[in-house]
């Protein structure tokens, strides 16, 4: 069994997508105009994020979630650069940038609230 992808129900889909791809580099691979709005964006490594938009299952309220609670997190090679970049595309700052066990961790809101982790890791992951 293998991750397909993660689902994140907000209330504009297709600006989401469109920030994402725009932003984070993702690449939307479906784009439904139809309810609920289903949006895959993929990282082209096999990681996927949905983004769709169902009020009646209740859309959180991302911001008042605690960062550590839940975040969608990306590798960066140069923390500040990204920080800067993402927070002149629309994204808040949440909190400092943090050193645990090495690596560097930001967090940030991206305009719908969702908290996205930039993280630089000491000794990068492999698959």
């Amino acid at each position: 069994m293998k991750l397909e992808h993660v689902a994140l129900n907000v209330p504009d889909p297709k600006a989401a997508a469109a920030w994402y791809a725009e932003h984070l580099g993702l690449k939307i691979v479906l784009a439904n105009e139809e309810s609920p709005y289903i949006h895959f964006l993929s990282d082209g490594a096999g990681a996927m994020l949905e983004v769709y938009s169902n009020p009646e299952a209740g859309i959180p309220d991302y911001a008042a979630i605690d960062p550590f609670t839940f975040h969608v997190a990306f590798a960066v090679d140069d923390l500040e650069v990204e920080v800067e970049r993402l927070v002149a595309a629309g994204a808040g700052r949440d909190g400092d940038i943090h050193m645990i066990g090495g690596n560097r961790i930001a967090f940030l809101r991206d305009p719908w609230g969702v908290t996205v982790q930039l993280v630089w890791r000491a000794v990068p992951f492999t698959s």
